[in-house]
């Protein structure tokens, strides 16, 4: 029933920090939760996960065909850690070696810095889409920096218009409504680990915020809702109505990070679809259309 774009997993569980998933443990995973196929994305940043080879990917790919394809990733301060680095040559090799596409993108870089547009001008142009994570902070965390209103991901969307964007994250869908202040969309960390500075949305949307004008001005902008549940589960009159405007450009993720991960959108879709608030067709371009044509699956 359900395709799911955004995934993690390790060839050996690290030691601490992260538990993510083995491959085995994810399609355990997904046989519990009627999910057909995942997409694994491999962790190259440092900033706070244990880097993995792309190579880990596709190894788990051949060992699961049907089940598992992937995405490959690439620090953008690899080869040269400059603006011109020939990223173009790493991607273009993962593709040819079957990847999808791009990410999870996590360096605590802004995304308008020179050597992250450097990877997205390589992305487009080997043609292969990104997913990246956000941050609203510039230290102590993961994700690629933006401030309010996401100025950076509209300069980057505009600049380069034959690039696909996955949005992913809290602070990319705290954008649907506007908001109330301009910090605290995702956790932060303390030198110890202890999370601070989040406050998930507890009211009702009064107010579009931007990420719906950038969905209508820009029409290489998608996005994957993992971490849109937080968000959607408040706002049961507007939720249906966007998934119903931009039903061709979403698509069903996880973010699995844990064998024992709770899939929380996916009972949201099921819970809308059966109540009417989203139609079937709605409700199967989201959970699996949309990804069999986007992906050519």
């Amino acid at each position: 029933m359900f395709i799911d774009i955004h995934a993690h997993a390790y060839r050996l569980r690290p030691p601490f920090v992260c538990g993510f998933p083995t491959a085995e443990e994810l399609l355990a995973l997904y046989d519990a939760n009627d999910i057909e196929m995942g997409f694994v994305l491999p962790i190259v940043n440092p900033e706070i996960y244990f880097p993995q080879a792309n190579e880990d990917i596709l190894e788990m790919v051949e060992q699961h065909p049907g089940r598992l394809r992937a995405f490959c990733n690439v620090d953008p301060r690899c080869l040269t850690n400059s603006c011109d680095a020939p990223l173009w040559k790493v991607l273009g090799h993962y593709r040819d070696r079957g990847c999808l596409g791009v990410g999870e993108i996590m360096p605590t870089m802004p995304m308008r810095h020179p050597m992250v547009q450097n990877l997205l001008k390589c992305a487009e142009q080997v043609g292969l889409p990104v997913t990246w994570d956000n941050s609203d902070q510039e230290d102590g965390d993961f994700g690629l920096y933006d401030e309010a209103g996401l100025p950076q991901l509209e300069h980057s969307l505009a600049r380069f218009p034959k690039l696909s964007f996955i949005g992913h994250g809290p602070v990319f869908w705290y954008e649907l409504g506007e908001l109330e202040t301009p910090g605290g969309k995702k956790p932060g960390f303390y030198p110890g680990g202890g999370q601070t500075h989040f406050r998930p949305p507890s009211r009702p949307i009064e107010r579009e915020g931007v990420l719906p004008k950038l969905f209508r001005y820009f029409d290489n902008l998608y996005g994957e809702l993992s971490d849109a549940y937080s968000i959607f589960r408040v706002n049961e009159d507007y939720g249906p109505k966007f998934l119903t405007e931009f039903q061709d450009r979403l698509f069903f993720g996880t973010d699995t990070c844990s064998p024992r991960h709770s899939y929380l959108i996916r009972g949201l879709l099921l819970d809308w679809r059966e109540r009417g608030l989203i139609s079937e067709t709605v409700f199967q371009k989201i959970a699996r259309e949309n990804a069999i044509r986007f992906f050519g699956l």
